[in-house]
């Protein structure tokens, strides 16, 4: 509903989507859900717009929750039987949690691409592919905590530090990879979300090479987790894109 005298008011109040016109009455503008600021109509076409934007924020923010938690609890859990320890400690976890919300909370801030058609949630296939996709890269954390402890004989203290810096990475493969519904290199990430990422890499780099709170790692183990990151992020990308094609997720 459209409008802009007094008369219009209840019809704006009752509608789903009541806009009122830059020149409505203040009881219109205040009946209305939507209040237009320039002449013209030009603003309910930014309005869809930015609504459909953020409608793609709200998925990326809930898909990357849910698939974290998808991974994070079968990863600590295939730890424990891998080598008979927890591999996060207490600390080392409030840090993690602490340092990936930065790259979360970036996100709401990140270029997003309005969908050509209105929105709709569909819990089905969108649960189903966090889930697989959560286990998809699960092979990647086991696969990287299995290099530290069967190839580099690792002790329990290093291969802490270890699945910690795995799972800095892994939360940028995950961001990067799932803020676009097609290829990850379709659009360039936001200011905030590049300064994000590099602040999370830093902090893990430094407590991992530093041997603060947790034992230090050399140098060469982190590059070789980087690289394999790198080149996993590439054909999880491709994985993703043909899984949301098929699921019809855009």
């Amino acid at each position: 509903m459209c409008g802009d005298g007094a008369n219009d008011a209840p019809a704006l109040r009752q509608a789903q989507i009541g806009i009122a016109v830059a020149s409505a009455t203040d009881v219109a503008k205040l009946a209305a859900g939507l209040v237009l600021t320039e002449p013209g109509l030009g603003g309910v076409v930014t309005a869809i717009h930015e609504g459909r934007a953020t409608f793609q924020r709200i998925l990326t923010y809930t898909m990357n929750a849910l698939l974290r938690k998808v991974e994070l609890v079968l990863f600590i859990a295939a730890g424990l039987m891998m080598t008979g320890h927890a591999i996060l400690t207490p600390m080392l976890m409030v840090l993690l949690l602490v340092v990936n919300d930065f790259l979360t909370m970036s996100l709401t801030t990140d270029y997003a691409r309005p969908s050509a058609k209105p929105d709709v949630w569909r819990i089905g296939p969108f649960t189903m592919a966090a889930v697989l996709l959560g286990l998809v890269k699960l092979v990647f954390l086991i696969g990287g905590l299995a290099y530290g402890y069967f190839v580099l004989r690792l002790d329990i203290g290093q291969l802490r530090t270890l699945a910690f810096f795995i799972m800095v990475i892994d939360a940028q493969i995950t961001v990067y990879t799932l803020r676009e519904r097609r290829r990850m290199w379709s659009s360039r990430p936001g200011t905030w979300v590049l300064a994000s990422s590099v602040l999370d890499i830093g902090i893990g780099a430094v407590v991992s090479l530093s041997g603060w709170l947790t034992p230090p790692l050399h140098a060469a183990v982190l590059l070789d987790i980087t690289g394999a990151a790198v080149l996993f992020a590439v054909l999880f990308d491709i994985l993703k894109a043909r899984l949301f094609r098929v699921l019809r997720m855009y």
